[in-house]
């Protein structure tokens, strides 16, 4: 009979550790916090130092009363909440509840779900870090009066609905700031020169750079038509040479920030399905003849420390994979952030002998990708770094005109061999330029002038990726943070959409962010906002009080409100009126949004209540009539595919068509996903059914 109860938060989690402990131990799952402020109310007594309210969530009873009689026979029970705030506050509450004794060590914590480390926290046991608890407590007060208190002004003066939070209230800020940037923003024309030369039997592409040392900027088409005058005389021999070596060092293994922006940028992956899919890869995979086993580190990081044990496997796996050339001296070593908490390691694979395609079979195609991406980057950390030869070369003429030649090639690819990191908005150089061997005075004849117009760019909207790294370099929130802020916004509360991956406001968005910098400007102010989260810190260290810190910014907080309330006037948003006709009575449909994105809905509403999803184009023509099939949703919320003209043409698919055509009766071919999240193309004639893999190269 188990004699030990283990808490955990997940039932996968549970079952993991469950086969690690074996016989004498019960693993039960709490699924995440049982207890919590209420929704009816504020639950925090302002009056009395601020203390929370806390009640048993709803749903959560049944799971709280299985705990209970659990932990009645128990001899010794053991809280393995994950290990950040979130999990200490998890593991105190259930002390609360199960009447644990404060000063007991019933606290466990591992920062990878492997037999090893879930054994030695056992033995191991601590009591609750208040410190922790209290960190997180202050967290929840002060984001529930910052969204109780405002709230209710956004849904009397706006829409009922609506929210502000504390971080949530900054990035929705920073997005409208871009976009403000972006409207504002005044092109300038610029002209680029270029030409290719030929230098005995080598050909360069060289740019204009001015006269001499003088650099010149090309404004307009008269100024790059002066420069090609002077050339077309010129004789153009080869200037400086200059020859050297670049080094490219590995980036280091993964913190939560930038596994969520490479997954962005490699996968497509949005930030909430980063942490979903990486919250299952570190609770536990069924593996085949191993049993359920967590694949990587705790995931919620801002550390690029690495264990040592770790450190020596991944060198000694590198040498025999790779060879010595590939291996560095030393280990690499990585700098954290000034401001990181580093109170986990960084993310890696918990067992690097562990290779991705050793596993891919037990895997979904999703977990496959994200494991490989977090076991490629470890391991490239590792590495040596890749070596470049570069050559620079100045092209003269004796009309004073200079062009200019750079280039570079791979001499040794070091770390590149496993991995390279991605970057936003930005073109990868080209690592294979031919670099011909030139000596200084080679005579050169230049080909044709190529003058191109350009004007100056914008900033760039935000992606999530670009988003999260922000956020991070400005001080805003943390690790756990950055993806159900984003969530947020995007989603619940319509302030931001999407367009082609794109962060860009909404008119409510717009409007919500106004209404808060002019009201509430302490709440929006970055410098604010992340002054906050270090104070957070320090009563994580034991160095600050909880209450005080509420106390000191409520006062401030508590007299604009009073402003706000007396001063903000009601805001009308008029719908977007659509060109589409309702169904049921004709009026034309209005844009509405809701936490699943627009849709169209009857402006004649209550009287009237048909909807409609926004009709997606999926650029695969009708196999009946030759028009565009678009994705919409049917009555009962399921996906369906048809096409434009209905009602003229009623072709209908429950499965998505593609556009290439059976290779053995030429029917349309739908898509259709298999065992283990493999795709194949399967033939719609009912007679033929035939099926043609593919490859999982892109998110449906």
């Amino acid at each position: 009979m188990a004699n030990k109860l283990v808490i955990v938060e997940s039932p996968a989690k549970a079952k993991t550790i469950g086969k690690f402990l074996g016989r004498g131990y019960k693993v039960e799952a709490s699924q995440g916090h049982v207890r919590d402020l209420p929704k009816s109310q504020i639950g925090v007594d302002v009056e009395n130092n601020f203390e929370p309210k806390y009640i048993t969530i709803r749903g959560r009873g049944e799971i709280l009363s299985k705990i209970r009689k659990e932990a009645r026979s128990a001899g010794k029970i053991y809280l393995a909440t994950d290990p950040d705030r979130e999990g200490e506050a998890i593991s105190w509450h259930l002390a609360n509840v199960l009447g644990i004794d404060e000063g007991e060590a019933c606290r466990i914590e591992f920062h990878e779900v492997t037999s090893k480390a879930v054994k030695a926290a056992v033995k191991n046991p601590r009591k609750i870090d208040m410190d922790l608890v209290n960190a997180q407590q202050a967290r929840r007060v002060l984001d529930r009066l910052v969204g109780y208190k405002i709230s209710p002004i956004l849904w009397q003066k706006v829409k009922k609905g609506l929210s502000a939070g504390r971080v949530q209230s900054v990035a929705t800020k920073i997005i409208c700031d871009r976009e403000a940037e972006i409207e504002a923003f005044i092109p300038e024309e610029y002209w680029t020169l270029s030409t290719a030369f030929t230098i005995g039997s080598a050909q360069v592409a060289a740019r204009f750079t001015g006269f001499g040392e003088e650099k010149v900027e090309l404004k307009n088409r008269a100024d790059a038509d002066g420069v090609i005058a002077k050339c077309e005389k010129a004789k153009f021999f080869v200037g400086a040479i200059k020859r050297g070596e670049r080094r490219r060092l590995p980036a280091p293994p993964f913190t939560t920030s930038n596994l969520q922006q490479e997954a962005s940028r490699k996968l497509g992956f949005t930030t909430q399905k980063t942490m979903q899919i990486a919250q299952q890869l570190y609770e536990g995979v069924e593996l085949a003849g191993e049993g359920s086993q967590g694949l990587v580190t705790y995931i919620r990081t801002d550390s690029t420390r690495i264990a040592d044990e770790a450190v020596e496997a991944v060198r000694a796996l590198i040498l025999d994979a790779y060879g010595p050339d590939y291996l560095p001296e030393k280990p690499n070593v990585y700098k954290t952030r000034k401001s990181a908490q580093d109170a986990h390691e960084a993310i890696r694979p918990t067992v690097v002998e562990r290779r991705p395609e050793k596993i891919k079979a037990s895997l979904s195609r999703d977990q496959y990708r994200l494991y490989k991406l977090i076991y490629d980057r470890f391991v490239s950390s590792q590495m040596t770094p890749a070596l470049y030869d570069t050559l620079g070369v100045d092209i003269d003429s004796d009309a004073g005109v200079r062009f200019h030649f750079n280039g570079q090639r791979q001499r040794f690819a070091g770390f590149t061999s496993v991995y390279v990191e991605s970057v936003d908005d930005a073109q990868e150089e080209a690592d294979n330029t031919s670099l011909p061997e030139l000596s200084e005075g080679m005579a050169a004849k230049a080909g044709e002038m190529n003058a191109e117009q350009h004007f100056t760019q914008p900033p760039p909207r935000y992606t999530e990726a670009s988003l999260v790294r922000t956020l991070e370099e400005k001080g805003i929130g943390r690790p756990s943070t950055y993806s159900p802020t984003i969530s947020t916004i995007t989603g619940r509360r319509g302030y931001i959409a999407r367009e082609n991956k794109r962060l860009v406001p909404t008119e409510l968005g717009r409007i919500v962010n106004d209404m808060m910098c002019k009201n509430f400007p302490e709440i929006v102010d970055v410098a604010f906002t992340a002054g906050m989260e270090d104070e957070l810190d320090d009563v994580e260290a034991g160095n600050a009080d909880w209450h005080k810190i509420v106390s000191d910014f409520y006062g401030p907080f508590e007299k604009d409100l009073e402003k706000a309330e007396a001063s903000i006037e009601k805001v009308s948003i008029e719908d977007q009126v659509s060109d589409v006709p309702c169904e049921e009575c004709g009026a034309m449909m209005v844009y509405k949004m809701s936490r699943y994105g627009r849709f169209l809905a009857c402006p004649n509403f209550p009287a009237c209540r048909h909807t409609m999803a926004l009709p997606n184009n999926i650029g695969v023509s009708c196999p009946k009539c030759g028009g565009e099939l678009l994705e919409r949703i049917s009555r009962k919320g399921r996906k369906f595919y048809g096409c434009e003209k209905y009602p003229e043409c009623d072709f209908v698919s429950w499965d998505r068509p593609v556009a290439d055509k059976c290779p053995v009766c030429g029917s349309y071919m739908v898509l259709k996903r298999g065992s283990r999240d493999t795709l194949y193309h399967l033939c719609a004639n009912e007679t033929c059914r035939h099926k043609v893999a593919v490859e999982n190269t892109q998110e449906e």
